[in-house]
């Protein structure tokens, strides 16, 4: 008994609705996935590629999918050739895109990598980092890296071929930096082109190389370069420098140099955003009374009137003492300030009486708990006969 039929809009994966962009993108994904080439001696991956690759021949095909939904596998039961799947014809199906595409990225190029050639190509990116302290990302700064770069050779003039001789036309490639492999797929054979690896897409073969660079065109020196790191700057980003990079080939541009900001810890201050924070110390005092306390900013210590009652805890703001934003200078964050009652550990004979008197004048509460309890060890506690226990932290 035959294996019955997926329903083709299933296997795409697809509604019955979708238009030729759709059912196109849906094998695409399903071709590259299951294709032969990826999964070798995979006979499941071999058996999808097959349906799915049926089943957009018949939906990419208006005449045949018409055909399809409205009388669906049976329209073409007997309609099958030598080159079809299980009996179907696959002639007038359209896979030249797709199959560019996947061959493209099997094989490494292809229809999307083939123009490229011998041109000019941009060069690398370089990365690398710089160390600077908190109060430099909020106000910017100046720095000085040194890092070993390629520049043109000077004996060759970035031509790689020893002085008084000349790089030559690639033979392989006819110049042209690519060539064109075929290879034979499960719909015959494909044409893929590739670079060329005699001269990697240049174009030319170097035959006496130059003694100084080695035939690399190229030769490393070190350097200083200024990087000005812009205020406001986060841990983590970058500060990107045009044309520090990796030279380009074939006269392209050279890469960038990518700096990557580490920004030290303060052992005040925390930011997040363009907001700082930091906790300040007031005494008792102080926060009963008011009075005036210092706050260290950013921008230096400025004097802070605390009003009389404060509670431990309090958020204070100091606007704009902040972080600059890094899109518009001429904002800032703001800084929050946490407010924390100081307690001392260590008082004497005399701070320790005064500190008695100034409880009993407004409320005796730490001789509260002694009247309560001056008895305890003789009276019961609301009369359950249990005596109250005294407890020592």
């Amino acid at each position: 008994m035959a294996e019955q039929k997926r329903d083709y809009y299933e296997v795409l994966g697809v509604e019955k609705s979708a238009d030729e962009a759709a059912i196109k993108k849906a094998y695409r994904v399903l071709a590259k996935k299951y294709h032969p080439d990826m999964n070798p001696g995979d006979a499941e991956a071999e058996k999808k590629f097959k349906e799915a690759s049926e089943a957009y021949a018949v939906l990419s095909d208006p005449e045949k999918r018409r055909q399809y939904d409205q009388y669906g596998h049976a329209a073409f039961d007997g309609a099958g050739g030598a080159g079809g799947f299980g009996g179907f014809d696959f002639n007038g199906a359209d896979f030249g895109d797709i199959f560019g595409d996947i061959f493209g990225d099997l094989f490494g190029s292809g229809r999307r990598g083939g123009g490229r050639g011998n041109g000019p190509m941009k060069g690398a990116n370089i990365r690398t980092s710089v160390r600077i302290s908190f109060e430099e990302a909020v106000f910017g700064v100046e720095k000085e890296i040194e890092l070993t770069l390629k520049d043109e050779c000077t004996s060759c003039h970035g031509m790689g071929a020893k002085p008084g001789t000349s790089p030559e036309t690639c033979s392989k490639c006819g110049g042209k930096g690519q060539v064109v492999f075929t290879s034979q797929s499960f719909f015959g054979t494909v044409r893929n082109v590739q670079t060329c690896p005699d001269c990697h897409g240049t174009g030319k073969v170097i035959k006496d190389k130059c003694p100084d660079c080695r035939g690399t065109g190229y030769i490393a020196n070190k350097k200083k370069i200024q990087v000005s790191i812009p205020a406001g700057i986060d841990n983590g980003q970058c500060v990107r420098i045009r044309d520090k990079g990796e030279p380009g080939t074939n006269g392209g541009p050279r890469g960038d140099l990518l700096v990557e900001v580490v920004v030290g810890r303060h052992p005040i201050f925390q930011r997040q955003d363009e907001n700082i924070y930091s906790t300040v110390p007031m005494s008792f005092a102080i926060a009963s009374l008011g009075g005036e306390i210092v706050i260290d900013t950013v921008d230096g210590r400025v004097i802070y009137e605390v009003k009389a009652g404060t509670q431990t805890d309090t958020k204070v703001r100091l606007k704009g003492k902040g972080v600059p934003s890094l899109r518009n200078k001429d904002v800032r964050g703001d800084h929050y300030v946490t407010l924390v009652v100081q307690v001392p550990d260590r008082l004497s004979h005399e701070a320790k009486e005064l500190l008695k008197q100034f409880d009993e004048c407004t409320g005796d509460s730490l001789n509260a708990a002694k009247n309560i309890t001056s008895d305890a060890s003789d009276e019961p506690v609301g009369g359950s006969g249990k005596k109250k226990k005294r407890f020592k932290l």
